[in-house]
């Protein structure tokens, strides 16, 4: 389904090419924050006059798909911006190793931890900035070890991001009934 170009490690960046970038990701990341975090306060006020659309059949539903669409879309790091550790560490193997496997590690803890109430997160994204010099066949080799498979569904994005769903060992308590 996918090339097997996907499942490599992503070609080393040039230097310029990442100066530039962290460059502009210290001047415009402080305004996207303060952009994301305006958009926030402007939902919230919304949402407060949300309360009359319950007067109009079938608004609410309508409002919560579009606060979850739009959430999709925001990213509070976008891609393309280059953060002080990848501009140091392109194309060290095991920075990004150390980086990948502390990713799948903490979204398989989330996975297994269980909260009075809260049902646990079955899927998650792993970005290419988690594991550009190991690729994305390592990151699953290390999910599939910890009981993660991937996910194949519309939303796959794999030369920007690896997405996996949680096998789990006892069937879901949902699924049982």
């Amino acid at each position: 389904m996918y090339p097997d170009s996907c499942w490599e490690p992503v070609p080393v960046r040039s230097a310029v090419n990442l100066v530039a970038r962290f460059v502009l990701t210290v001047v415009l990341l402080p305004l996207h924050w303060a952009l994301v975090l305006a958009g926030f306060v402007a939902l919230l006020a919304f949402s407060l006059v949300g309360d009359l659309l319950k007067l109009i059949p079938g608004a609410e539903k309508g409002f919560f798909k579009g606060l979850d669409a739009l959430g999709d879309r925001v990213e509070v790091w976008p891609r393309w911006f280059v953060s002080w550790p990848e501009l140091r560490h392109e194309g060290d193997v095991d920075f990004y190793r150390a980086r990948a496997d502390e990713a799948v590690a903490r979204h398989t803890s989330a996975a297994t931890t269980t909260r009075k109430g809260v049902v646990p997160p079955w899927t998650c994204e792993i970005p290419v900035r988690k594991y550009r010099a190991v690729g994305a066949g390592y990151v699953l080799r290390t999910a599939e070890s910890q009981g993660w498979a991937l996910r194949h569904d519309e939303y796959s994005d794999l030369p920007n991001e690896i997405r996996l769903r949680r096998v789990p060992d006892d069937p879901a308590p949902d699924a049982a009934a």
